[in-house]
Formats: C-alpha cells, structure tokens, sequence
C-alpha cells in the first residue's frame, strides 16, 4: 500500500469517527427573568463575595478554575464605592453605596450563595466583566437580584444594548421606588440638603441628548457642585456660581459647546440617553439630579408607561 494510500484510509478512518460521537450538547437555557418568557443561556456558581452593590465575585461551576469571575448585574447600577472591603466599617463611597452593597450582601447570604446567572448574549461584558443577572433561590423561589434592588431603590435601572429581557420589569421596579421614595428615591436620606424643600424638575430631551431643569420656587435656585446624570456613572457637575431664576430653565446639553448663563454643556463624544422603542425590547432610560451631599432631588424615568 503507498503511502498516499494509506494517509487516505487514515484521514477516512478519522472522519468516520468523528462522525460517530455525540453531538455537543446545547447550551443550557432558562428564563431570563423567574416566570418570565424570554429564555436566556443560564449558569451556575458560588459567590466567594460581593464587591459592591451591583458587582459579585462568582466561582463558576464547570469552568475548570476555582478562580472566581467578576459578575456585574445586567440592568441595575447601584451608587459607587471608592474603598472596596470585605469589613464593613472600613468600605467608602458615594451616598446609599454602602446600603447597597450591605443589601445585596443580605440577599447572597439568603440564598446561601449559590447563584443562577442569565444572560441573552453570553458574550455581553462592563469592564470586561460579563453582564449577568443574578438569581437566588430564597424560601424555594428563585429571585433575581438586581429587580430587588431596583424596587427597593437601592440601584438605578440601566439598560444594556443587548440584554433586553429586564427592560420593562427593571423599569417598573424602579418607577415603583421613586413613587414610594424608597432609599435613593428619599430626597433628603443624606441629611437636609440646600433648598430642600423647593420644587426642582427634571426632563430629558433624548432626540437632541438635553436635560433641562426647571426651578419651581419663588426665588433663584444656586446649582453650584451639584451634578446630572444618566443611568451610567458619568456625570455633569454644574460650575461655581451656576444660578436657576424663579420659574426659568437651564439646560445641559450631553455634547460640547460654550458655556452660557442658561446653557451648560457636558462635552461628551457620545449620545447617553437611550430612545424608547416602544417594542418588546421596551429600551428608555434615566435622568437624575443629585445635590452636593449625594441625594436624588429630582428625576425623570421614561417611557412613563
């Protein structure tokens, strides 16, 4: 037999088995959400800790490691720490950081922190963190873990491109907050703040990128050190001497432009205020005005319905 033979019967004796394993079994699925409709690709781990109230270190079963990943929650922004620790007295960061973080802690530990995560992309990451919902079994219910912190207003409802399936879920547990005032959505939860009692609004204007303000009192309104955002971190602080006349409006605009006694300008290179779809996607957003100290003053979440 030559040689060339003799590769030919090799190279057919190889395919043929490979023919003949099993097929590589399917990822796993699972609601997205516990009850919900739209099916996502699930796994499984053990937090070894919580880092800060919308990011986990989760030890991935089947991953070949015992080498823990950095999860961040798919669909809910809590407020920064600036002092990561597992000892609690010694964490810092941003007003309600630390409650969120000490919630999220709570809800690990009731679900003796075994952990579901979901996902609709498993390729979809923050940080080079993957984006995940985190679901825990508590009293024999699956609960996500992000939706709880949203209705109870310990975090922001952020949409990610993507990852749809929580949009209407999240957004209504977070308008559900700020209806009651829960935590974030408590206007003076920091301590009493400038002007804390006078009426102050906010509207977004997502087709141009704007977010106006309007002040409701009878008398000017100072802005200085206080700061906009959308539901990501990035914000816009307003500048010294930054003043709002009765019944007058300012404006932030997201891109750059020249400053004005009306007129601010974040100098972003990006839009940040994502359009409603009015589909099953149900994508919206945010706008948030937050006083020096650290407090939610004033908001405005969308699509209303």
């Amino acid at each position: 037999m030559t040689v060339l033979r003799r590769l030919s019967c090799l190279a057919t004796a190889v395919i043929a088995l490979v023919a003949a394993l099993p097929a590589p079994a399917s990822a796993a699925t699972s609601a997205c959400l516990p009850g919900g409709v739209t099916r996502c690709q699930v796994w499984t781990g053990k937090v070894v800790r919580v880092s800060d109230g919308d990011t986990l270190m989760v030890d991935l079963a089947g991953d070949g490691t015992s080498e823990p990943r950095s999860i961040r929650l798919i669909d809910a922004q809590a407020m920064e720490l600036s002092v990561h620790s597992s000892i609690v007295a010694k964490r810092r960061g941003d007003c309600h950081a630390l409650e969120a973080t000490a919630r999220l802690e709570q809800l690990v530990r009731a679900g003796g922190g075994v952990v579901r995560l979901t996902a609709q992309d498993a390729s979809s990451s923050s940080l080079n963190r993957p984006l995940r919902a985190v679901q825990l079994r508590i009293g024999g219910v699956w609960r996500d873990a992000g939706l709880e912190l949203v209705r109870q207003g310990f975090a922001l409802w952020q949409p990610f491109a993507g990852e749809w399936a929580w949009n209407s879920a999240y957004r209504a547990g977070t308008r559900s907050a700020a209806h009651a005032g829960l935590n974030l959505f408590d206007t003076d939860a920091c301590g009493s703040g400038p002007y804390q009692s006078e009426p102050i609004s906010v509207t977004v204007d997502w087709k141009q990128e704007l977010v106006h303000l309007t002040n409701g009192a009878a008398y000017p309104i100072s802005l200085a050190g206080w700061w906009v955002r959308d539901s990501g971190l990035r914000r816009y602080t307003f500048p010294p001497r930054t003043m709002v006349h009765p019944g007058a409006i300012i404006t932030v605009h997201v891109f750059a432009g020249t400053t004005t006694a009306t007129d601010f300008f974040w100098g972003l290179d990006a839009p940040v205020f994502d359009n409603p779809t009015g589909d099953e996607q149900d994508r919206g957003d945010g706008g948030y005005l937050f006083d020096p100290q650290g407090d939610l003053r004033a908001w405005m979440i969308y699509p209303a319905g």
